[in-house]
């Protein structure tokens, strides 16, 4: 099992750092660790130095999209190589001075610039991210989610992520089963059902996922009468 984080284990919030976790998460998701044999990780936008914080637990895990792996539990996270984000840095404090209200998240290896708080932004971000792509000379990508757009490496993503957590026990010689809620889940969406195992988004919107459940809220439920039936 592969489980996205904001936005489908916990509730979106108006900046990352103001989320809700329930007291009660980090023990249901080390329970289902345990009855999935440790085949279950999160796959998250975060470092993994900041949902560890937040859950207060290590699991296997991807962060940053996929840049950044832990592919068991009690293991240093592996970084892939990544062009360097000094020149999209500079750039970005042209626009933080024109738009105040953006909130730049810098994780080291990407880079996200949240406009939930003034969106009427957007076009103006995304028309500076391409302009930072093309002078990359396109090894760097745009990945869009929820009022919040990305610069990542190219060619990294959840479900590049996903494969290479497949071919690692206990994960090998499983079928995948992916629970996310944004357009940064549909690769790993994509990954799981062309290894034969399933997808379910969280709320609205287009999605490839065969599946689908209402809320962070439901999800955790599921979670929990899953949990309790395996037993």
């Amino acid at each position: 099992m592969f489980l996205d984080f904001d936005g489908t284990l916990v509730d979106l919030a108006p900046s990352p750092e103001e989320i809700n976790v329930p007291p009660e998460l980090p023990r249901l998701l080390q329970e289902l660790a345990t009855d999935f044999a440790g085949a279950l990780a999160i796959f998250t936008g975060r470092t993994l130095a900041n949902l560890d914080r937040h859950l207060g637990i290590h699991l296997p895990a991807a962060g940053q999209h996929g840049v950044q792996r832990r592919l068991k539990a009690d293991e240093q996270p592996q970084e892939i190589p990544l062009p360097s984000l000094d020149g999209a840095r500079s750039r970005l404090h042209e626009l933080i001075a024109a738009w105040p209200r953006l909130l730049v998240e810098d994780k080291g290896s990407t880079l996200a610039v949240h406009y939930r708080a003034d969106p009427g932004a957007r076009e103006q971000v995304h028309a500076l991210f391409e302009e930072i792509v093309a002078a990359s000379g396109n090894t760097l990508e745009i990945q869009e989610g929820k009022y919040v757009y990305e610069l990542r490496p190219a060619g990294v993503d959840k479900g590049v992520a996903l494969n290479a957590f497949m071919q690692t026990p206990p994960f090998a010689g499983c079928l995948p089963l992916v629970v996310g809620d944004d357009v940064t889940d549909e690769a790993a969406f994509e990954a799981a059902l062309r290894a034969g195992g399933s997808a379910v988004k969280v709320g609205e919107g287009v999605t490839c996922a065969p599946w689908s459940i209402a809320s962070p809220y439901k999800v955790r439920i599921w979670l929990q009468a899953m949990l309790e039936a395996g037993r």
